[in-house]
């Protein structure tokens, strides 16, 4: 398990990370059919391919590789998941400016800034069945675990927006595709949030064993 990773690993983690997007493309896309139009998946897809072409250019710091890939999330994803998948990334890798290790730390402020950026960005709240209720969870979850390593920052934070995806299926969407629904939504998670859980998931997996 790793406490910290350097930059060649961080690297490393991000492409393991899109690659996992890449490859959930189906349940993304089912799941958005469920209360969305379905373009939820492939549009991650395109973001997270970009993102591999990014980090294929051996980005200089760690919080170049975290902006490269939210730099391509927001070009090639398309809607409003570009636009707050890629303001995630691009805002959360400002706190990692002068960094040359990745750690629990880092890993917290990262989804601490990017939260609050995608939340001024979105004009949402947690409980209007959005990426919001998984993402805002796992940043409490990392801040309370900051201190414990990054192994164990970021299981916490996966294990917490787990617990947010399946909290999106008791509620009524009241904002996007969803919204029109009303209570036909109840019952079906949010794709947005699920995207968080696999991004967090992919993230908990590779430093797991690193």
């Amino acid at each position: 398990m790793a406490d910290t990773l350097d930059l060649q690993s961080t690297i490393a983690m991000l492409k393991a990370v899109s690659q996992a997007v890449i490859d959930q493309t189906d349940v993304l896309t089912d799941a958005d059919l469920a209360i969305g139009d379905g373009d939820h998946g492939i549009g991650m897809r395109r973001g997270f391919e970009g993102a591999l072409e990014g980090l294929e250019a051996a980005p200089e710091s760690i919080e170049a590789a975290f902006k490269a890939v939210g730099t391509a999330i927001m070009s090639k994803t398309g809607g409003a998941a570009g636009a707050i998948f890629g303001t995630l990334f691009r805002a959360g890798s400002k706190p990692l400016a002068g960094r040359h290790a990745l750690d629990g730390e880092g890993f917290a402020a990262f989804l601490d800034t990017g939260l609050e950026a995608v939340l001024k960005r979105g004009g949402v709240t947690e409980g209007q069945k959005t990426m919001i209720d998984a993402i805002a969870p796992a940043a409490r979850a990392a801040t309370a675990n900051r201190g414990a390593g990054l192994a164990a920052t970021v299981a916490a934070a996966a294990s917490a927006s787990l617990d947010g995806v399946e909290a999106t299926k008791a509620m009524i969407a009241t904002t996007g595709k969803a919204r029109s629904l009303g209570e036909r939504s109840l019952g079906h998670p949010d794709p947005g949030a699920i995207s968080v859980s696999l991004i967090l998931k992919a993230m908990q997996d590779f430093t797991a064993k690193a």
